[in-house]
């Protein structure tokens, strides 16, 4: 059931923190954001996102509410996944600009001081750079530096490097936002392919001192995967490529076998040896093909299926229904 200590005053600026097993950090997350937004004279509001939480982050997040009613609460059914945890943060967010910010704190809520500088400046959105990353082994770095720069070539659209979903974005921006309901999620590219006047701010990421990334290699994996079929058709158009490559040496190999068993008599190449190698090879490359087209009709699928993002079980603080949302998705995002 909702508890409502919300003002009816809409604040300047809304803070978006998805929240996933975070019981250590979320007492210290509102604490830093606290101190860095009341040294600005303008209104916020901090938005958690609980994504199913197994530990006793809600509960601490229930007490921060109750202290300070500029802390809102929505409560998923269950765990949704992190990019759904920020859309649904942003579907209920009321501010004039719209933080989003991870709770395990290595993003310094201090850079948000000059994310707002920046935006009143008058950048629609203020992303991010990660200049630096501390407490990353040399593994995560390269794969991090190769991400980025692999989604940089192949993507349609300017995606910054090195940026996370730290970024500040103002309402217009949101407003385009909250209209695109795919559910393979991934909101840095989204937001650059709203468009807008967009500018970064560099800051050191520093090391998690408290719980466990919950972005492991495979969650990693099908991040980037997301990344580059929801930006790209760069994994389907290299198929025409290696079918060219594969038809040319089929080709050549026609005369160049000619060749050698004139030379070398009508047992050279002979058997079934060369003929099973070929065939797998060729059926390697036509099973990674239909993946990937299976992929991106699996994608299709999700969208014919036109389900909710997410189920919110409750929330605190929060008036109303998600905005600018259709009516089917704000009926199970009600309070309950």
């Amino acid at each position: 059931m909702s508890i409502s200590t919300s003002t009816t005053v809409k604040p300047r600026y809304s803070i978006v923190t998805p929240i996933y097993n975070e019981e250590g950090n979320v007492p210290r997350l509102y604490d830093r954001i606290r101190q860095v937004m009341d040294s600005q004279p303008d209104t916020w509001e901090l938005i958690m996102v609980n994504d199913g939480s197994r530990d006793q982050s809600l509960i601490q997040m229930q007490e921060a509410a109750a202290r300070d009613p500029r802390v809102k609460i929505i409560n998923f059914a269950r765990n949704f996944g992190h990019q759904i945890a920020v859309t649904a943060g942003i579907d209920y967010a009321r501010g004039n600009a719209v933080v989003l910010i991870d709770a395990d704190l290595q993003d310094p809520p201090e850079v948000i001081l000059e994310m707002i500088e920046r935006w009143k400046a008058g950048y629609e959105v203020v992303y991010a750079v990660r200049a630096e990353r501390k407490g990353e082994n040399w593994f995560k770095l390269f794969t991090a530096k190769l991400f980025y720069r692999v989604i940089y070539r192949i993507t349609d659209v300017n995606i910054p490097l090195d940026t996370g979903d730290f970024r500040l974005m103002d309402e217009r921006v949101v407003n385009v936002l909250r209209r695109m309901r795919e559910h393979n999620r991934f909101i840095r590219g989204m937001t650059s392919w709203v468009g807008f006047r967009q500018t970064g701010v560099k800051y050191v990421r520093e090391a998690r001192e408290i719980g466990e990334t919950k972005y492991p290699l495979r969650k990693m994996i099908r991040f980037a995967w997301d990344a580059v079929t929801g930006f790209s058709y760069f994994p389907l158009q290299i198929m025409i490529y290696f079918s060219f490559i594969l038809g040319l040496i089929g080709i050549l190999t026609i005369p160049v076998i000619a060749v050698l068993r004139i030379q070398y008599g009508p047992d050279f190449f002979g058997g079934q040896a060369t003929t099973i190698v070929v065939l797998l090879l060729i059926g390697s490359f036509q099973l990674f093909f239909l993946f990937v087209l299976g992929q991106y009709v699996a994608r299709i699928y999700d969208e014919a299926r036109d389900r909710p993002l997410y189920v919110v079980a409750s929330t605190i603080g929060v008036e109303g229904s998600p905005l600018a949302l259709p009516q089917r998705e704000q009926s199970l995002s009600e309070n309950s």
